[in-house]
């Protein structure tokens, strides 16, 4: 296929309006929360050496914390404050997605500003100062007339660094629901679609560029003391912002909006069903890549209104039981408690995607390994990788106590490459998901859990506490439940991660669908 003519690419350029305006909006509300605190600390802070030495110190540290790991803190943290207030003050507000967000990349902005702008202001010459004074200026006067102006041009080089530094991270903030150029790059992982990961990575760094660009230009209209030069940067980016709120304001708001998590599979049941909802006359949009930890409390505080998860993962990490029930048993208990939280769980849609451990097919027959039983003699001699989460779950821990595994190495890596890598020989067994349609695509066979430390895990769909008694909502859905089995799912997978390139989550929906549809 020529690539200029892949599907691909369109598809990438139809979401553009929406993840690059997003991603400008919370980019330049950071930015500009990170210059209204970093200035004035750097102001008073450049003639007290222990605030000076503090605040640097402090931003310094917030710069070691990974960025994700940081905007993941913010959203429990906002999810609290937000339930004191609703109890003491009779209001609450919304955690997910762009409040958090915003403050922690003005955190992250705050390094560089800070710094540029004590250096900026202690390299004025001491002699210009106290000529200010000597003709009668008061230290405000001269703050603001002598030594701000001489600071400018470095105070300006630690917000174009800033600015470039809060775009770039910006793109990690998919997970706790903030659309951004970022959705390109965590979708196309997962899908195996490297034209979304492309896009994304080129669309982000254009952005900085341009950004940059535009405020070095203001940068050397200051130093050359050129208003047109200033004028010019500035318009830049007053049209940049603006550009990207006119699609906000066109485009009508959603009625509902579908969660999904951060895999191939959660892609495309969120476009399935918003496809189903929007089938039925009602307004429907997708919110997608959102982290395990946080999707469950954006349901329950209505951020969004229906997503698919799966019974072992709510019973194991939400709700922190480890012992292991039958199947129909751990589905009534975990009715009960869901229902204590107002969450409606409205059915299953047929299918488990339960953690599994995977083996090459050959190398499983040649060494006779069926069972996780069969691998104990081997796994002394073996290498293992998972996901990010699975080795401090508590599924692993089940899987240790019933078996007494341990492998000769342990590695964690992205759920697609961890396919690849175990195909390849890299590693000899890894923690799939049985769904996963990358089982048949390398010839990975599944290996039977005969002593039962894995918990079933049905895909479940989820309604929010505002959605309980919405009957449009559970019509639209109800076509879905118990229609999907596990090869059916299997064959979507494979579909949206690689058995296809060019199958798009949106493409693949319409597949299953098609196929349910056909079914008696």
């Amino acid at each position: 296929m020529n690539l200029l003519s892949d599907p691909r690419w369109s598809d990438a350029v139809s979401h553009l309006p929406d993840y690059l305006g997003n991603h400008v909006r919370v980019s330049v509300t950071a930015l500009a929360l990170g210059l209204l605190i970093s200035l004035p600390l750097a102001i008073a802070a450049r003639n007290r050496p222990l605030l000076r030495g503090a605040l640097l110190g402090l931003a310094s540290v917030v710069q070691t914390v990974p960025g994700l790991a940081l905007l993941a803190l913010f959203y429990p943290l906002l999810l609290a404050l937000a339930s004191l207030s609703l109890a003491w003050f009779g209001f609450d507000f919304s955690a997910f997605g762009f409040l958090p967000s915003v403050l922690a990349l003005a955190l992250y902005s705050m390094l560089p500003v800070l710094r540029n702008t004590i250096t900026g202001l202690r390299g004025v010459d001491p002699a210009l100062i106290e000529a200010a004074q000597g003709v009668g200026m008061t230290p405000r006067q001269s703050l603001f007339t002598v030594e701000l102006p001489l600071a400018l041009p470095v105070m300006m080089a630690g917000i174009r660094t800033a600015a470039v530094w809060v775009i770039g991270t910006a793109t990690l903030s998919t997970p706790i629901g903030q659309t951004s150029l970022g959705n390109y790059i965590f979708a196309g992982l997962q899908t195996q679609n490297w034209v979304f990961v492309l896009f994304g990575c080129a669309a982000a760094a254009l952005l900085a560029l341009v950004v940059d660009q535009l405020l070095a230009l203001i940068e050397t209209g200051i130093r050359l003391r050129s208003r047109l030069r200033v004028a010019l940067g500035a318009l830049g980016i007053v049209a940049l912002l603006a550009a990207t709120l006119v699609p906000a304001l066109a485009r009508p708001p959603s009625s509902y909006i579908v969660g999904a998590k951060t895999f191939a599979e959660q892609y495309v049941l969120a476009a399935l069903i918003a496809e189903r909802l929007q089938a039925a006359n009602l307004s429907a949009a997708s919110r997608e890549g959102l982290g395990s930890n946080v999707i469950f409390d954006a349901l329950v505080s209505g951020d969004i209104d229906v997503y698919v998860d799966y019974s072992g993962t709510l019973w194991a990490n939400q709700f922190h039981h480890s012992d292991i029930r039958p199947r129909e048993v751990l589905l009534s208990e975990l009715k009960t408690i869901l229902a204590q939280q107002k969450v409606t769980l409205l059915g299953e849609l047929g299918f488990e995607n339960a953690y599994a451990l995977v083996m090459p097919r050959k190398r499983a027959e040649q060494l006779g390994i069926r069972t996780i039983s069969d691998l104990v003699p081997y796994a002394g001699t073996m290498s293992m990788a998972a996901d990010y989460e699975f080795f401090s779950r508590p599924e692993w821990a089940g899987i240790q106590k019933a078996y007494g595994l341990k492998f000769r190495t342990q590695r964690q890596m992205q759920p697609d490459f961890m396919y690849a890598a175990v195909a390849s020989g890299e590693v000899d067994v890894i923690a799939g998901y049985t769904s996963d349609g990358l089982i048949a695509k390398y010839d990975l066979v599944v290996l039977n859990d005969d002593r039962h430390a894995i918990p079933p895990y049905d895909a479940i769909v989820l309604l929010a506490p505002k959605r309980a008694d919405d009957q449009a909502l559970r019509s639209a859905l109800q076509p879905l439940l118990g229609r999907i089995d596990i090869a059916t799912m299997r064959a979507a997978n494979l579909r949206a991660a690689g058995g296809n390139a060019a199958a798009s989550p949106n493409e693949v929906a319409r597949w299953l669908w098609n196929r349910i549809a056909k079914q008696p």
